[in-house]
């Protein structure tokens, strides 16, 4: 498996940590964040995570900024991305069961370092459900 990863300056801690994780497990990491603190502009980082998993160039991505919002927002702009803005494991959990998120956003102000690892753990152990909610998830892209 192939997972891009885009952060700002308020998700490089999370980043680094997430990084070491994922490649824990065996799973190949493209960096598109900024390794460092100094203020950057988010959509910098995020769009070539979206870019990669809107290509196929990976299974998955994860993107964090300090609210996720901005992170997530722009990551939605692209077709076939479901980027999910989550702030605990059971919403993670969620995102994957019934929307087919392909995209993880995290909040680095707003959760811990062990929640983020916990919901990165949850974002790749569950899988989408198909079903009802497959119908749904078909509707989502615009045309």
């Amino acid at each position: 498996m192939k997972v891009a990863i885009g952060n700002d300056h308020a998700g490089t801690e999370y980043k680094l940590a997430i990084v070491g994780l994922l490649k824990s497990k065996g799973i190949e990491v493209i960096n598109h964040g900024t390794d460092g603190t100094d203020s950057v502009d988010y959509p910098d980082f995020v769009h070539p995570v979206a870019n990669d998993v809107e290509n196929q160039k990976v299974t998955f991505g994860i993107i964090i900024c300090g609210s996720g919002n901005g992170a997530s927002i722009t990551a939605n702009k692209h077709q076939k991305v479901r980027s999910a803005l989550c702030w605990t494991k059971e919403i993670v959990q969620l995102a994957r069961e019934h929307n087919d998120a392909n995209i993880l956003s995290l909040p680095a102000r707003f959760i811990s370092l062990p929640q983020a690892l916990e919901m990165v753990n949850t974002f790749f152990d569950t899988n989408f459900e198909g079903g009802r909610h497959e119908r749904r998830v078909e509707k989502i892209p615009c045309s």
